[in-house]
Formats: C-alpha cells, structure tokens, sequence
C-alpha cells in the first residue's frame, strides 16, 4: 500500500448522527403525525434534487411536506430537523488527533443538503479539523456514484493510492475501493482508531 497523504471523513454515520435519514424521518412522521407512506414517497422523489444542490431547503419542504396545510409551522419542522443532528465526541477527537499531525490532508466526502451540511459543520465543531468539506450538495452528485469521489479527488488534487476514506455505508465503500480508494468501515470510535493505526503506522493519542 502506498503512504497515505489524504484522509476522507463522511460526516453523518461517523463523526455524528445522520442528518435526514430513515431513523429522523420516522422521527419527524410520528412527532407531526405525518402521514408515513405519503411522506416517504414524495420524500424520494425530490432528495436527490435537494442533496445534490438543485433545490433549497423551501423547496424541499413545500413538496415533501408543506404541500397542503399543516397544524404546524415551517419554522418549527426546520427546528425538529435540525435538532436530529447529534455528534459523536469520541469519533470527532480522533479526527481532531489526527488532524494535529502535518503530514496528512484531511477533507470530508459526504452527501448532505446545503443547508444541514453547514449547520452540522458548525454543530458538530468540525470546522478547523478539516481543510475542505467535500459535500454533495456543492459536488452536484451523490455517494455511491462513481463520478462524486472522482470530482473528490480532483478538488483534493489527490491519488486513489494515497487516499483513506472512512464511511459506515459498505455500499459507498466498494464504489470508493473500485477506484483504488483505501477504506475503512466506520463501526465504533474504538474500531477506527486501531484501523487508522493500522493504515497509517502511528499511535493516535485519547482524548
């Protein structure tokens, strides 16, 4: 293996909760007593447009959710939504551990929208542990298609060879190492830090 250079976060799954995922939306449906399949359904129809930049948060809810009227307000949906972002203490100090040593350039690759990306890099105080967050929502194309981590590694100016990246989805992962990306499935903060040990052949301080 190649000496790794660049080191790939995803956020949501690793250094904290899913942003908008299946377990927030159940979430949302049971708090707003939305109907589940209705909502589901015109949630799939638009989320590629919303994660991949076409489409503003507004829109997003005007068409999931906002279609006709509801007991509550936009305002208090957005709460509720912005609210599910939780993150992880002990995946972000290894992260900030690493980040401390120069010889590594560190980025996230993940796919979010606009508009919970930035309040979840702010929420998740991630900001001065990463050089470039490498979303979907400003790529213009989602994980796992091939073209997202091609336009990753462009931006980074990085090689598949010398490249790690750590995500908790395997199906984002075999599209990654296909590529000539090494990878690391995220399941616990005590699992990476040994595999980034292993990978990169250095001891990775506790918090």
């Amino acid at each position: 293996m190649s000496e790794i250079k660049h080191v790939f976060f995803d956020i949501g799954g690793v250094l904290g909760s899913n942003g908008w995922d299946h377990e927030q939306r159940n979430r949302a449906i049971k708090q707003f007593n939305l109907n589940a399949e209705d909502f589901e359904w015109r949630h799939k129809e638009v989320v590629a447009e919303w994660e991949e930049g076409r489409i503003k948060i507004d829109e997003y809810l005007d068409l999931a959710v906002f279609h006709k009227e509801r007991a509550f307000s936009r305002e208090e949906f957005i709460s509720f939504m912005y609210s599910q972002s939780v993150p992880d203490p002990a995946t972000i100090a290894i992260a900030r551990q690493l980040s401390r040593n120069s010889g590594y350039s560190m980025m996230t690759l993940n796919n979010e929208s606009e508009e919970l990306n930035k309040y979840r890099i702010e929420k998740f105080g991630i900001t001065e542990i990463f050089e470039c967050f490498l979303s979907s929502c400003w790529l213009g194309v989602r994980k796992p298609i091939r073209r997202f981590y091609n336009r990753g590694l462009g931006i980074a100016n990085a090689q598949p060879e010398t490249s790690l990246f750590i995500d908790d989805r395997q199906q984002n992962l075999i599209s990654a190492s296909m590529l000539g990306i090494n990878v690391i499935h995220f399941q616990s903060a005590a699992q990476l830090r040994s595999d980034l040990e292993r990978f990169l052949h250095l001891e990775i301080p506790g918090a």
